[in-house]
């Protein structure tokens, strides 16, 4: 199987999506001042600045609004892929993550090559580390119990392994493991790896290379921490593997070489076997969030939301005739849902966050829009 063919047009459909665009008006926000304390209902997004990385924190009300309650300061700079666009500028998913069992969050800085850890009391931040990454333009972060690893996607492409301890992240030595590209640094945003993430037992760690090979690496993580000195490289089912989560035991994977859904079951040999894909024949399909029994996915390049169900058997089914759920502000990236909510967010590049209400069928009603935020935004979480 090759996937050279489509690449050309899927780079022209993203680069097309990666437009400049206006941010929106703020919206009506009607949630209430978190108390300070162990834990809020809030929500945070990266502004990923290159003159400054910041974390804005958003107060989440019970009707689902975000109403701003900080903004904190990384200590590092945001970084923008190659050729500079505006709208995906790390080209990733999971480049800012919250750890719920420590209450910590994790953020990277592409620009600086370092990773920030925070602290989450309530609704407010406090700054614990801020630490190397292990390589050029760190833009994705994997949490499995206290062992972390960055995926840096600038040069070779390196994931470098970090604990957790008391005040933020400590290196693993000797846990540098390079997926051999040949990505300059910045990256171009077609070449760079998508995502970093562990199986749900740990005991795997999985990265996509987009259109550098189309590949899933898929590395042995040992019990010292450290991976397996090369990965198990797989071709994707369909071209430029982006953003996964899990779907009980399958990996559920964006493609967005034909805007699919994809899913696999990962033997324990590190092969990823039965693929079963489903277009929702939009652009761009990238970005990927579970809510519940739906898996929700970003389409840059159609600026819409579509929604999956995945069968018994590991099938993609899309929900109503057409999989569309929702349309958002111009190019839509990460996603986030509070956990045992229904309340989905939807960070774009433009500067705003669309708010929206999953109901029983899976359908998005849209309650808002919050903006005010910097364009080339990137990276949301929630707790």
């Amino acid at each position: 199987m090759t996937h050279r063919p489509v690449l050309a047009a899927v780079l022209a459909a993203l680069a097309a999506a990666l437009a400049i665009v206006p941010a929106a008006s703020p919206g009506d926000g009607h949630a209430k001042k978190a108390k300070k304390g162990d834990a809020a209902d809030v929500a945070f997004v990266q502004t990923n600045e290159l003159t400054g990385n910041r974390i804005v924190v958003y107060d989440r009300g019970g009707d689902g609004h975000l109403t701003p309650a900080g903004t904190y300061p990384t200590g590092g700079n945001g970084g923008a892929a190659l050729p500079g666009t505006e709208s995906d500028r790390l080209a990733s998913q999971g480049s800012l993550v919250y750890v719920p069992k420590q209450r910590l969050l994790l953020a990277v800085n592409a620009g600086s090559d370092t990773v920030s850890t925070f602290s989450v009391h309530g609704d407010e931040l406090e700054l614990e580390n801020v630490v190397p990454s292990g390589g050029r333009f760190p833009a994705s972060i994997a949490v499995h119990r206290k062992i972390v690893y960055v995926l840096n996607a600038g040069g070779t492409g390196i994931v470098q392994g970090f604990r957790i301890h008391e005040h933020g992240l400590k290196p693993i030595r000797d846990s540098a493991r390079t997926l051999g590209l040949a990505n300059t640094n910045p990256p171009n945003f077609l070449m760079s790896p998508g995502q970093v993430g562990f199986t749900p037992d740990g005991r795997r760690l999985i990265v996509t290379t987009k259109s550098s090979g189309s590949m899933i690496d898929v590395f042995r993580v040992e019990h010292n921490g450290r991976l397996s000195e090369q990965p198990v490289r797989n071709l994707s089912a369909t071209p430029v593997p982006f953003a996964f989560t899990f779907a009980g035991n399958r990996l559920a994977m964006g493609e967005a070489g034909v805007s699919a859904l994809t899913t696999y079951v990962v033997e324990h040999d590190g092969t990823v076997t039965d693929p079963k894909s489903l277009s929702d024949n939009q652009v761009a399909l990238c970005w990927i969030q579970q809510v519940g029994a739906f898996f929700y996915v970003s389409n840059t390049g159609s600026n819409t939301l579509s929604g999956y169900r995945i069968g018994p058997d590991g099938q993609p089914i899309l929900i109503g005739a057409t999989g569309v759920v929702a349309t958002t502000e111009p190019g839509p990236i990460d996603l986030t849902s509070p956990p045992g909510t229904r309340f989905l967010y939807a960070e774009t590049g433009g500067g705003t966050v669309d708010e929206f209400r999953v109901e029983n069928d899976g359908t998005l009603t849209k309650l808002g829009v919050v903006g005010g935020l910097p364009p080339g935004i990137e990276g949301i979480a929630s707790t």
